[in-house]
């Protein structure tokens, strides 16, 4: 099967010689084509350039005149599988409740965890899908979904068995990750050391057994899991494969950054607060920075220093944290319009936060996060646009007219 899309207006994150990131001073620099073609065979990029060399094909063809074409957003870090919200407490911060004094009043994390485990498979997995489907049509084309809601053996397993089916069931690129090392339970309180063993004595064995995670997380942050501790579940899931991707940094610096690095994680998320150190330790490694201003914005705390870590030359992702709690949104428009209000990255600099380096984030950049041939046919066709800067612009307009999933049109 094969599909041309022809009189493309500008054809964005062009990239002759596929990279699997970008760093520093060439985040800045969106490589595209204008009045450009691309050609699609069966869910791969075949061909692409200008409207001149367009080959003359009898086939499905797609007009995209006055219209961007772009790689799909890649969200390297959301909790979609969940059951229920956590509406009450968005109007308790509208009150005065800080995110730490909900947790200690037993909101939070462990809110969710309590709705998670009275909540059948069938259910949780019918709520999510309606999430996913959602994302879908607002351009995400890979997106890496974690557990942590479960924080007992049989409410971890549960997650991620939802995760695999939504994998099964949708075209959308999915990874899974583990993340029981979310919160802890209130029954180990204070015996950190017996969850820590729960997680890698039990959890981790069994989703092993049944292959389903491709990552193990763990919320490094005071009050939540110390550096040692994280240490020993990061050391945990390389013995099952499962290379690392971290929350830390939200709140406080602890170490945490460095650790990471030094156990080679594959990201290191939400970054709010970042020192001179943690930037040079991030420097030369291959574990990718990822912000997720939409929880900045929703719960009213820092940004993660863009500007600062562009300028050291490091390599900056962008994500939703797609979750109940924090942002309950999965809207990778809106993430990339927030960096460049809040965060003040330039349009060129949040495109390819959202697309080469999530993909990076997520272990994908050899088949997402770029117009390359042989990549994925995951694709935004925008709506008639004046430039791709309207994309950020334009916050709250819902700017796409079609979404391609392994080359095929999603109705």
């Amino acid at each position: 099967m094969q599909t041309l899309i022809i009189n493309i207006k500008e054809l964005l994150q062009v990239r002759d010689t596929p990279i699997d990131k970008v760093s520093g001073e060439a985040m800045a620099i969106l490589p595209s084509i204008k009045n450009a073609f691309l050609l699609i065979e069966n869910d791969t990029i075949a061909a692409f350039g200008k409207m001149e060399n367009c080959p003359n094909l009898t086939i499905e063809t797609i007009d995209a005149t006055d219209k961007i074409v772009l790689p799909s957003w890649c969200d390297s870090h959301t909790h979609i599988v969940y059951a229920g919200n956590r509406e009450q407490e968005f109007v308790d911060r509208i009150n005065g409740l800080t995110y730490e004094e909900i947790a200690n009043r037993g909101g939070g994390i462990l809110n969710s965890a309590k709705r998670l485990n009275e909540t059948t498979e069938d259910e949780i997995y019918n709520q999510s899908k309606k999430r996913l489907e959602e994302i879908i049509q607002q351009g995400t084309g890979a997106v890496e979904i974690k557990s942590g809601y479960g924080l007992t053996v049989d409410g971890e397993l549960k997650m991620l068995r939802v995760i695999k089916r939504l994998a099964s069931n949708y075209p959308i690129t999915i990874k899974a990750t583990f993340l029981g090392a979310h919160a802890f339970p209130l029954a180990y309180k204070e015996n950190h050391s017996a969850y820590i063993d729960l997680i890698i004595n039990e959890m981790l064995p069994k989703i092993a057994e049944e292959n389903l995670a491709n990552y193990i997380d763990a919320f490094l942050e005071t009050g939540y899991f110390s550096v040692t501790e994280t240490e020993r579940i990061m050391e945990a899931g390389k013995h099952y494969g499962l290379r690392s991707k971290i929350h830390v940094n939200q709140f406080t610096t602890i170490n945490g950054i460095a650790a990471c690095v030094k156990h080679n994680a594959l990201s290191v998320d939400h970054l709010e607060i970042v020192t001179n150190e943690d930037i040079n330790i991030l420097k030369n490694s291959e574990t990718m920075p990822v912000a997720l201003p939409s929880c900045s914005y929703f719960i009213s705390i820092p940004y993660t220093p863009a500007r600062k870590m562009i300028a050291a030359g490091l390599p900056l992702a962008l994500a939703s944290d797609f979750n109940p709690g924090t942002s309950p949104s999965g809207n990778m428009n809106f993430v990339v319009a927030t960096a460049c209000i809040k965060m003040k990255m330039t349009p060129e600099e949040a495109i390819n936060a959202a697309t080469i380096n999530g993909a990076y984030a997520m272990g994908i950049s050899d088949t997402h996060g770029s117009i390359s041939i042989g990549k994925k046919a995951n694709l935004i066709i925008t709506k008639p646009l004046n430039s791709f800067y309207e994309i950020p612009y334009a916050f709250g307009s819902n700017l796409i007219e079609k979404v391609l999933l392994n080359g095929k049109i999603i109705p």
